[in-house]
């Protein structure tokens, strides 16, 4: 019992090693604590199984190593999160993808580490606020935690959850329902929720805008670079990618260029 509550060097090195070639995601001293209590947890009602014999379970269990993966993520997020980045999304990447495209079709979004889903959400309230009549929208978003996507898929929320939320968008996208509001049904059905894990390609292509926004925080340089590399093979000519504020490609072996617009900075695909 002592080794499932004890995570030892050597232990620490293997799981570390692992969960990185899994997912990109790096463990060090400074965030090892977080490894061990999401692992303490995971062994709490296995009272048989150590430390050791676990991270073989995760090795040949897939669905175990999902469930595991998604209880080491860090899941953050709010409706219209760092408002600065929608502002931009209205008042700029819009205007210019319509530019671009010239015939009204659909603009395609990839909300790429959607945790709970407020971060699509919004981004679809905003496109059914603001794009004319001829012009449609398609939002995938993925995450890495399956018991994120399914919040995400009930689309339900908490009182304490929908602060940020204009009033007539609460009113016309929300039922108020006990304890909480529920996402109407239209707005459900512009979005497509999957599970994938950012380490591996998508195999999607011709996205117009990617937001992938205070996920590759977590990842080491050169699993960023990966990640924001297959974005680039995954963008449409002439596409915008938004990133979290405290993140940048500075330094990245990377094709994109940097935009500053009047509300936001982001990057963009400019080929």
């Amino acid at each position: 019992m002592a080794e499932t509550l004890f995570l030892n060097d050597a232990n620490f090195d293997l799981y570390r090693d692992f969960i990185y070639a899994e997912s990109g995601i790096t463990f060090t001293s400074t965030n090892r604590s977080i490894l061990e209590s999401r692992l303490k947890e995971r062994l709490r009602d296995k009272p048989e199984v150590t430390v050791s014999s676990y991270l073989n379970k995760i090795k040949t269990d897939k669905e175990e190593l999902k469930g595991f993966l998604d209880s080491i993520t860090t899941n953050l997020t709010r409706f219209f999160r760092n408002e600065a980045h929608f502002h931009a999304l209205e008042k700029h990447v819009i205007p210019e993808i319509m530019k671009i495209k010239k015939i009204p079709g659909a603009i395609r979004i990839w909300s790429a580490g959607c945790s709970t889903g407020e971060e699509p959400y919004t981004i679809a309230m905003l496109l059914s606020e603001i794009l004319p009549s001829a012009w449609s929208y398609e939002i995938l978003a993925s995450d890495l935690s399956l018991k994120c996507l399914m919040a995400a898929k009930e689309g339900f929320y908490s009182d304490s959850r929908i602060v940020g939320i204009p009033d007539n968008y609460l009113t016309k996208y929300f039922t108020k329902v006990d304890g909480g509001y529920k996402v109407s049904a239209d707005l459900q059905a512009k979005i497509k929720f999957d599970y994938h894990n950012l380490k591996n390609e998508s195999g999607q292509r011709n996205f117009d805008i990617v937001f992938c926004r205070n996920v590759i925080i977590y990842f080491d340089d050169a699993a960023q670079n990966a990640v924001i590399n297959r974005f680039w093979d995954s963008m449409a000519s002439k596409s915008f990618l938004f990133i979290g504020h405290s993140e940048s490609l500075f330094g990245m072996d990377t094709k994109f260029e940097f935009l500053k617009t009047e509300w936001a900075t982001l990057y963009r695909k400019y080929i």
